[in-house]
């Protein structure tokens, strides 16, 4: 493994000198506008990989509609993508490990387009659920990489703060699912679908935009395209400079994920990812539900929901300016308590206000969060094994996603309550907390 790199008064090495991490030439980088280009590229992938998941929901009865089928088999449709998503994760995440980031956000957003469209054009049921689950085996390449991706082109100082505004294309992609479907519903599910699918031209700025890792260019041994890159991303790098590789032979596979000191990681890794996004998850895609048994109707049900993915924001601007002065740890640990907190007064609220109040306050608290373990869950692995961990912790947090919704339906459906059906949700989010505060903190440390 490498050492930690000295600081702003370290010489620089000579061409052919002793090789340097990759990490040396981010410390002293400056924020510039190809950062800023590659960071609104990639924001936007994560805005349409909001919207697709959203997308169907608030036109779920069109859809129920148009191919004559009951709420059970509209979850379905409504879950295909998420399931597609599990293996895909598994597959791109090696795979990016071994072809490259760049190559992977580009293939995978153009077959999304792709299948998606056809998705538009299913003429049954069984034609849908297939082209919905492919989508989301082709969707899962960019979901996976889009952060380790984005880590790997930002300087040190500025990484954790820069990353977790990456997060706030989920509250955009829902406030878009919301009021693209207000405002194309009335045409039908297929216009909402095919709207979908015109993301997948998103692939076009992409390639423009956003350069290889330069992390990934030293991991394979290209070193003159590392320090191309490098340089224009604002680092003065001499030719011929060489770069130190970690562990290059452990590059894309999963086994090495639990071995010696990873497995340790991994397995927090796991639990937290899935905890969270099940106290997440469970709870938002019922909301709607649960907001007219508190006696709201079903546009003002949707209305709460979007003011709530707005409360999300200032969340994520907090937790982004925290992190970068006191780390990961210190700010993702109170921001999940805190939303657990504010889910149990969800839970036993007693009036509209009280509602309004817990809820938005558990959105500012559960998307902070998410921002902060966004960033954090990428940099616990090194180069060689970086989007194959994360392709670990989507699919983990996928599979939490599928199950979710399903697990408090049933409950509901029995009858639990309202105040207990919710306060089950949250205890996922204490099992987050709790998996969570061993791991190590990496606020301003190099990525290996």
């Amino acid at each position: 493994m490498s050492a930690q790199v000295g600081g702003a008064n370290t010489p620089r090495p000579r061409a052919g000198g002793v090789p340097r991490p990759v990490g040396f030439w981010f410390e002293n980088m400056p924020l510039g506008r190809v950062h800023l280009l590659a960071a609104f590229a990639l924001f936007m992938a994560f805005v349409i990989e909001s919207w697709e998941q959203l997308a169907l929901v608030y036109v779920s009865g069109d859809l129920g509609n148009a191919f004559g089928i009951d709420e059970g088999r509209i979850g379905w449709v409504l879950s295909a993508v998420a399931l597609g998503m599990i293996p895909g994760s598994l597959v791109w995440g090696p795979v990016s490990d071994r072809i490259g980031r760049r190559a992977v956000c580009l293939w995978s957003l153009a077959a999304y387009g792709v299948i998606a469209l056809a998705s538009a054009l299913s003429p049954n049921f069984g034609m849908l659920m297939v082209a919905r689950f492919l989508s989301g085996v082709a969707l899962a390449g960019i979901y996976t990489v889009t952060f380790p991706y984005f880590l790997e082109l930002l300087p040190t100082k500025v990484r954790g703060r820069a990353a977790v505004y990456l997060s706030i294309g989920w509250p955009i992609g829902v406030l878009l699912a919301v009021g693209v479907t207000q405002l194309l519903g009335d045409l039908g599910w297929h216009v909402v679908a095919v709207a979908s699918a015109l993301a997948g031209l998103w692939v076009l700025a992409i390639r423009a935009w956003v350069p290889e890792s330069p992390y990934w260019l030293a991991q394979q041994g290209r070193h003159d395209e590392a320090a191309a890159v490098l340089r224009r991303l604002g680092a003065d790098v001499p030719p011929g400079t060489v770069f130190e590789a970690v562990d290059p032979e452990r590059t894309g596979r999963p086994v090495e994920l639990l071995r010696g000191r990873l497995l340790r990681t991994t397995l927090l890794m796991l639990v937290v990812n899935f905890a969270f996004n099940w106290g997440y998850w469970g709870m938002q895609t019922w909301l709607p539900t649960l907001l007219q048994d508190k006696g709201l109707s079903m546009s003002a049900s949707l209305g709460f929901v979007a003011l709530s993915a707005v409360f999300m924001i200032p969340g994520y601007v907090s937790a982004s300016l925290l992190t970068g002065r006191f780390g990961r740890k210190k700010v993702f640990l109170p921001y999940v308590a805190l939303a657990a907190v504010a889910g149990v007064a969800f839970a036993y609220s007693g009036t509209l206000t009280e509602m309004y109040v817990a809820n938005f306050a558990l959105s500012f608290f559960s998307l902070g969060a998410w921002g902060v373990w966004n960033t954090w869950n990428g940099e616990l692995y090194p180069t060689a094994l970086r989007a194959t961990g994360y392709s670990w912790a989507t699919a983990a947090q996928l599979g939490a996603t599928s199950l979710a919704p399903s697990v408090v339906g049933f409950m509901l459906a029995r009858a639990t309550g309202y105040s207990s059906t919710i306060l089950f949700i949250m205890m996922f989010l204490a099992v987050a907390l709790l998996f969570a505060a061993p791991l190590p903190e990496t606020e301003g440390r190099d990525l290996e």
